[in-house]
């Protein structure tokens, strides 16, 4: 099997906006969908990322990474922590070092399949808003240098293509590209694993229905099924 790209797919918002770009850029039988199971808080994220996969008409990947639960410790991985973020630290939801090693995986895997480039739906405003220190460019330019040296082959790229965006920003990408509704309804954001508006607390979903809320306010008729709760939600 050979492929042109390599999205790390989540089954949320940012990494199936990345789908469809590398979709609408190569073409679906040269771009894989990678996700990664690492005990994480919840499996729906998963289940989704292999529906969008089959709606993109996208080949679909899991690997195990199920080892991090036994080096490090995160409310994200398992349920047992409650969530939390207390002023003047990182919040206890940041999985130390996951993006930089979920991209060297995903890179090299895409080496393997003479593709070159992969994709990554990091936003750096997750690193000011929620203090994920691996969600900005410098960062992804680090891993991206020592993937070039790995596979002696300068032409080798991260993509980041929302990265300096804000919610909105990618909503309106996503309006573009002509699979807004479609995400709207079935990709996950909520730390709790909740569909849809989500818990409407947590961190992940208080960030996204501010933005979402932005843009319903803009696109008056642009349709889902819980808009009534965004644009009722304080």
């Amino acid at each position: 099997m050979q492929k042109k790209a390599v999205v790390v797919h989540s089954g949320g918002m940012d990494s199936s906006l990345c789908l469809a770009l590398a979709v609408k850029e190569f073409s679906p039988n040269d771009v894989l969908s990678l996700s990664f199971t690492y005990g994480q808080r919840h499996s729906l994220e998963l289940n989704r990322a292999q529906e969008i996969s089959k709606h993109f008409n996208v080949d679909h990947v899991e690997l195990d990474l199920s080892c991090l639960g036994q080096i490090t410790e995160s409310a994200l991985i398992g349920n047992k922590q409650k969530i939390e973020h207390k002023n003047g630290e990182s919040p206890n939801t940041l999985v130390v070092g996951r993006n930089g090693l979920m991209a060297r995986l995903a890179g090299i895997h895409a080496h393997s399949l003479k593709a070159n480039c992969i994709y990554m739906g990091v936003m750096e405003l997750e690193a000011a808003n929620s203090g994920y220190r691996d969600c900005s460019r410098d960062y992804m330019d680090l891993i991206q240098t020592a993937l070039r040296l790995d596979f002696a082959n300068n032409q080798f790229e991260i993509r980041t293509p929302l990265v300096k965006m804000t919610k909105l920003d990618s909503m309106e990408l996503g309006l573009t590209l002509g699979v807004i509704e479609y995400l709207l309804e079935t990709t996950i954001t909520c730390y709790e694993g909740k569909e849809k508006e989500g818990c409407l607390i947590c961190p992940a979903c208080k960030l996204r229905n501010e933005g979402l809320k932005s843009f319903s306010l803009r696109h008056p008729k642009v349709p889902y099924s819980y808009r009534d709760k965004i644009l009722n939600n304080n």
